[in-house]
């Protein structure tokens, strides 16, 4: 993620008449454009409880409670509160999470983000001042029980 943090959401629709330039993503990832995706922003001073569904990005500068939510990127902003369990593929954390949060790519916490629970990711980045209180996980390819098997012990016993 080479953006800047909490960049504007949307860019303007341009008219039905221009061609859209599609931006490209790792292979196998598609990427819309800004303008294109669900976008949930919690503003500042705004508290929300309850469930998301349907919203590709969450961008919290508010207070969120949520008991799962399922996005593709999550964007806690300085100041922003999200209390509960969260699913994406990438988050950048600005402000603060409390609860789990499962980031099957990168999880990015800046240097005024803190995270208190339990954090699951693929590929971690913390900047100097991030704080990170309770259990990390790392995500990995190879599932654990792909472990070579162990030689089975052998005992010698000497004849006289």
């Amino acid at each position: 993620m080479s953006r800047p943090p909490f960049s504007p959401t949307a860019a303007p629709t341009p008219p039905a008449s221009a061609p859209a330039a599609r931006p490209t993503g790792a292979p196998g990832r598609p990427v819309r454009e800004a303008a294109e995706r669900r976008t949930l922003v919690v503003g500042r001073g705004i508290s929300v409880q309850g469930t998301v569904q349907d919203a590709e990005r969450l961008v919290v500068e508010g207070t969120v409670e949520a008991s799962m939510i399922h996005a593709t990127e999550l964007a806690i902003a300085q100041g922003g509160v999200f209390k509960g369990e969260v699913e994406v593929e990438d988050a950048e954390i600005a402000g603060t999470i409390d609860g789990t949060l499962t980031v099957r790519a990168s999880l990015i916490v800046r240097a005024t983000g803190r995270v208190l629970g339990t954090a699951r990711c693929r590929r971690l980045q913390v900047e100097d001042g991030g704080q990170i209180t309770g259990r990390i996980e790392m995500i990995t390819d190879a599932p654990k029980t792909d472990l070579p098997p162990r030689p089975p012990l052998v005992e010698s016993s000497s004849a006289d």
